[in-house]
């Protein structure tokens, strides 16, 4: 077959790639976003769904540490090195909801990762950032290294 048999699955890899790096990065996190929530509810379901959370933990783990080895510390100086510590927090809150199978890891990373996708659409829509959205992508300051 010269075409591919599935038009989903055709339109997505079409998608990322013709998608800027800016749109690659929103489609991560909306994934990573999407694993978590899935983890989430399979955490609602009790032991028997375990292997369900820990492969969407994992997934996010993956996305998160694919957002950090992007960083370019040269061009991006001091917010790349803010996002590196956000990323690091990351998933430490991934792991640790993992090991305990707990939902409050995920809740307290869920709207931090949320409002750093919003001002990457915000960037990848405008081309360029904002002051606000470098505040923002850089965590507004707060050093989530500790």
């Amino acid at each position: 077959m010269g075409y591919n048999a599935n038009p989903v699955n055709a339109y997505r890899q079409t998608r990322v790639k013709t998608a800027s790096q800016g749109q690659i990065i929103v489609m991560l996190y909306d994934e990573a976003l999407r694993r978590i929530d899935q983890a989430h509810s399979a955490l609602d379901e009790g032991p028997h769904s375990y292997d369900v959370v820990n492969n969407a933990i994992g997934k996010a783990q993956d996305i998160v540490t694919e957002l950090m080895a992007s960083l370019d510390f040269e061009q991006g100086g001091e917010l790349a090195e803010n996002l590196f510590s956000l990323y690091s927090f990351f998933n430490r809150q991934l792991r640790e909801a993992n090991v305990k199978k707990s939902k409050q890891p995920l809740e307290t990373l869920r709207p931090l990762m949320a409002d750093l996708r919003d001002a990457w659409q915000r960037i990848a829509s405008t081309g360029r950032p904002a002051e606000s959205d470098k505040a923002s992508a850089a965590g507004g300051g707060i050093n989530f290294a500790g």
